[in-house]
C-alpha cells in the first residue's frame, strides 16, 4: 500500500493527515499556534510556529501510523492565503508574517488602484485591490518599514514558506499566487505590468507551478527530523479554498460548494476564464491545471448565528449541556417550528460589513419586519435564512458571469445542519450533497500529490474515484417559489439602506 500526506497550514493551527491511495485517512495530528495583534486591525503570526507545527505533526502521524517511511510517496500542501513572509539574503525571516485578516493596508490599496488603474487591475489580477491581499502588504512594509524592505530578498506565502522548510525550494503555485494581486490570472504567470507599476522586483518572487506539479523533495535534515525519506516529492498544493474544492470533488464545470463557517463562501469551478468587471467576486486560478474558480464571500455567515446564540440563547446552552448535545441542534429544532420567511421577518447578515455582492465595510446587520408577534424561533430562522439569502447573492453573480451550477456540496459547521442544507437547496433550486470525508483541504492537498506522482492521470479523475458523498438534499418544489418571493424582497433592502449605513458610520459619537 502507498500513502500520501496532506498538510493544511491554517490560521489557528496545522493539521497533517496521512491518506491511503483510496483517500481513507489513516492517521492525523493537529497543533495550534497563536495569532498576534500588536495594534487594532493588525494580524500577524510567527512563521517558525507554522514550521514547528508542520514538523511535529508529520512526525506524530508517522509514529501513529506505524507504516514504513518508504511507503509515503508524496506530500501536498494547503494553507491560509495572502500572508506575507519576507526573507533576507541569508534565507532568514525578516519580520513576523502579516496574514490574510490584517486590515492595515487601506492606504496601500488606494495606491495600487492609482498606480495600475481600477479596471486594468481587475483585467490582469481578476480582483480589485483588497486589504487582505499580499501586494498591499508588500507596499505597507516598503512605506512603513523601509529598512526591512531593503533587506528583503525573497517573498513567500505561508504554505510556500513551509515548502522552503521542507525542500529548500522557493516556489509557489497558481491558486495561492492568484491571491497576491501580482499574478496575471488569465495567463497564470507573474504580471510584469503590475510589478513594474508597483515597483516590485520580480526577483523577489518564487517560481510559479501548477498545483499538481512536483516542486521539490524532502531534504536530508527534514527527513531525519520527521521520519520521512529524503527526496519524498512535494507538489505545488493549493490555497485553502482551492484545496477544499478538490477535497469535495469540485473539479469540473457545474460543480460548486458552499461553506458556512465564520464567513460564508460559495465556490464554483470554471474551465473557461470569467471575471466580474465589478469586482464583486474573486476569480483565481484553481488547482486543476488550466482552469479557474469563482468565489463569493459573505462576511457574517456562521458568525451571525454564533452572535445570536451567545447573546440570546443561554437557555439553549444550558439545556444542551445537560443533554450532552450541541446547542445548535436545539436552535435548529426551534427554527423548524417557524415557517418559511420566519413570519415575515428578514435578516441582513452584515455584522462585519460585506464583500459579495456589496463591497461595503459600512454595511451592518438588520432585522426587517420585527413585530411584537415574533418569538425567538422566528429570529433564529430569520438569521439562518438571511445568511442563505446572502449566499444566494453570490450565486446570482456567478450566473451573471455565465457560470452555471448544478451540483453543490455543503461544508463547514453550517453544512452539518439538515435545516440549513434544505434552505440552501430550496434557495439555489439545486441538490446539496455532503462529502463523506471531513478532511477537506488536507484531502485535497493529498489528492494533488497523488496526481503529481502519477497515481492518477488527472485531478478530475482522482476526485471521481476518491471523493464520495453520503447524502443529498433535494429542493422542495413547494418551497422554491415561496423562498423566491422573500429573496426578491431581501435584495431590495441593501440598496435602500446603503446611504444610511454610510451616514451611520460617519456619525460623530
Amino acid at each position: 500500500m502507498t500513502y500520501y500526506l496532506g498538510i493544511d497550514i491554517g490560521t489557528s493551527g496545522t493539521k497533517t493527515v496521512l491518506f491511503d491511495l483510496n483517500g481513507a485517512a489513516v492517521a492525523s495530528s493537529t497543533e495550534e499556534y497563536p495569532l498576534y495583534q500588536p495594534q487594532n486591525g493588525y494580524a500577524e503570526q510567527e512563521p517558525r510556529d507554522w514550521a514547528n507545527a508542520v514538523l511535529n505533526t508529520i512526525s506524530d502521524v508517522m509514529k501513529k501510523s506505524g507504516i514504513d517511511k518508504s511507503a509515503v510517496k508524496g506530500i501536498g500542501l494547503s494553507g491560509q492565503m495572502h500572508g506575507l513572509v519576507m526573507f533576507n539574503k541569508d534565507n532568514q525571516v525578516i519580520r513576523p508574517a502579516i496574514i490574510w485578516c490584517d486590515q492595515r493596508t487601506a492606504k496601500e490599496c488606494n495606491e495600487i488602484t492609482e498606480r495600475v488603474g481600477a479596471q486594468r487591475l481587475i483585467s490582469i489580477t481578476a480582483n480589485p485591490a483588497l486589504t487582505g491581499f499580499t501586494a498591499s502588504k508588500i507596499l505597507w512594509v516598503r512605506n512603513n518599514e523601509p529598512e526591512n524592505y531593503k533587506k528583503c530578498a525573497h517573498i513567500l506565502l505561508p504554505k510556500d514558506y513551509i515548502r522552503f522548510i521542507l525542500t529548500g525550494e522557493f516556489a509557489t503555485e497558481v491558486s495561492d499566487a492568484s491571491g497576491m494581486q501580482l499574478l496575471d490570472v488569465p495567463n497564470r504567470c507573474w504580471s510584469d505590468e503590475v510589478l513594474e507599476r508597483l515597483e516590485i522586483d520580480r526577483k523577489l518572487l518564487p517560481r510559479v507551478y501548477e498545483s499538481p506539479e512536483i516542486t521539490g523533495g524532502i531534504t536530508a535534515e527534514i527527513a531525519e527530523r520527521t521520519g520521512l525519506c529524503e527526496g519524498t516529492p512535494v507538489v505545488g498544493g493549493a490555497g485553502d479554498n482551492a484545496a477544499a474544492a478538490i477535497g469535495t470533488g469540485t473539479a469540473e464545470d457545474g460543480k460548486a460548494f458552499t461553506t458556512i463557517g465564520t464567513s460564508g463562501v460559495v465556490y464554483a469551478h470554471a474551465s473557461k476564464l470569467s471575471i466580474d468587471p465589478k469586482g464583486r467576486v474573486h476569480t483565481f486560478c484553481c488547482a486543476v491545471p488550466n482552469c479557474w474558480h469563482i468565489m463569493g464571500v459573505t462576511q457574517g455567515a456562521g458568525l451571525s448565528l454564533k452572535w445570536f446564540r451567545d447573546r440570546f440563547c443561554e437557555a439553549e446552552k444550558q439545556t444542551a449541556k445537560s443533554m450532552d448535545i450541541d446547542e445548535y441542534m436545539l436552535m435548529d429544532r426551534e427554527a423548524e417550528q417557524s415557517p418559511i420567511g420566519s413570519n415575515r421577518l428578514l435578516y441582513l447578515p452584515y455584522l462585519m460589513g460585506e464583500r459579495t455582492p456589496h463591497l461595503d465595510p459600512n454595511a451592518r446587520g438588520v432585522f426587517f419586519g420585527l413585530s411584537a408577534m415574533h418569538e425567538k424561533r422566528d429570529l433564529i430562522r430569520a438569521v439562518m435564512e438571511g445568511v442563505s439569502f446572502s449566499l444566494r447573492d453570490c450565486l446570482e453573480v456567478f450566473r451573471e458571469m455565465g457560470v452555471s451550477v448544478n451540483d453543490m456540496a455543503a461544508c463547514g459547521g453550517g453544512g452539518t445542519s439538515s435545516l440549513w442544507r434544505q434552505m440552501l437547496a430550496d434557495l439555489y433550486n439545486c441538490p446539496i450533497s455532503v462529502s463523506e470525508s471531513k478532511e477537506g483541504p488536507a484531502l485535497g492537498a493529498a489528492i494533488l500529490a497523488m496526481v503529481g506522482t502519477g497515481a492518477y492521470k488527472s485531478v478530475p479523475e482522482a476526485c471521481k474515484v476518491l471523493v464520495k458523498t453520503k447524502q443529498s438534499c433535494i429542493p422542495n418544489i413547494e418551497n422554491v417559489p415561496v423562498y423566491e418571493r422573500y429573496y426578491r424582497l431581501y435584495r431590495k433592502l441593501y440598496p435602500a439602506l446603503r446611504e444610511h449605513f454610510a451616514a451611520l458610520s460617519a456619525l460623530d459619537i
